[in-house]
């Protein structure tokens, strides 16, 4: 069982929902009190789910209310969805991001020579298991693309839940293709066309496109934590009031966003009802991969 709880508030499908963290019974922010790091030694990583394989609607941590609750991202008023891009239907991964990392917008990429998109560095889990909208996994991270959204870095790191099946097989990037091939083609398209229904052109790529190493990857996440350490130490709201960041937190004891439970911040959350764990039959959700050559 997960040492992570979930608080819903609101209704599924609307713009009241809200998904809230805890843990022992006490509200967490999962943008800023879950660690990055699961395992220093085994360089895996904490991803904090925003949105199971094969759904649409677009969830996200809001980075900008109290205590970071997912929500489903509105647009002109209306609730976010992405289509299906055939032969894509909705999100053909789990969805979410690492905590305690931050793209920083007023810090241009000496790699992609755009700044960051402002958000969490958002990870993709490859496994073969559905996952639940608010799961805390760890993931064993094997590379990264470098979308370019709208003349922003996104960065895109590509995971394996360590629990997974093929985990002990996946090593790095060129694994990826080995042992699941088609996947890293697919993810390249779904990224570059899944805004075109919408009426919004092709989405770009730094290095054409190529997904970049295990070790690149892991370099991207570094510096999105030091950017998000910068985040969290800001006392002057240069970075948080300017870029629309919450950095309240019920942890991170001595940073200027700490709140105790007895703080008018947190007393004003809504008490809200427990979520419970859905119960997915997995078996019809597995990967199947067919190789080219199963047929030479």
């Amino acid at each position: 069982m997960s040492e992570y709880t979930n608080r819903i508030v609101g209704e599924p499908g609307t713009t009241d929902f809200r998904l809230y963290f805890e843990k022992n019974g006490k509200l967490i922010s999962p943008y800023h009190d879950i660690p990055a790091v699961a395992d220093e030694e085994n360089k895996v990583y904490n991803m904090v789910v925003e949105i199971p394989r094969w759904t649409n609607a677009k969830m996200e941590i809001a980075d900008s209310e109290p205590l970071n609750p997912i929500k489903q991202d509105v647009k002109k008023g209306k609730l976010r969805f992405v289509r299906n891009c055939f032969p894509h239907h909705g999100y053909i991964w789990n969805y979410g991001a690492i905590p305690q990392t931050w793209e920083d917008p007023t810090e241009v990429s000496t790699d992609t020579k755009f700044a960051g998109d402002n958000d969490p560095l958002d990870v993709i889990e490859i496994g073969e298991q559905i996952s639940y909208r608010g799961q805390v996994k760890q993931v064993k991270v094997l590379g990264v693309m470098a979308l370019i959204d709208e003349d922003e870095t996104d960065w895109k790191i590509i995971a394996i839940d360590v629990n997974d099946p093929l985990a002990s097989k996946l090593h790095d990037i060129e694994d990826v293709e080995r042992h699941m091939p088609g996947l890293l083609r697919a993810t390249n398209e779904w990224f570059r066309i899944y805004k075109i229904p919408d009426g919004k052109p092709e989405n770009s790529f730094a290095f054409n496109g190529e997904a970049k190493n295990q070790a690149f990857a892991h370099n991207v996440i570094k510096e999105t934590h030091e950017a998000w350490k910068r985040l969290m130490a800001d006392t002057t709201g240069k970075l948080t009031d300017r870029n629309s960041q919450c950095h309240l937190n019920t942890t991170q004891t001595g940073s200027p966003g700490f709140i105790g439970t007895d703080s008018p911040a947190y007393q004003a959350i809504p008490t809200g009802k427990p979520m419970e764990v859905p119960q997915i039959d997995q078996s019809i959700h597995k990967w199947f991969f067919i190789s080219d050559k199963s047929h030479i």
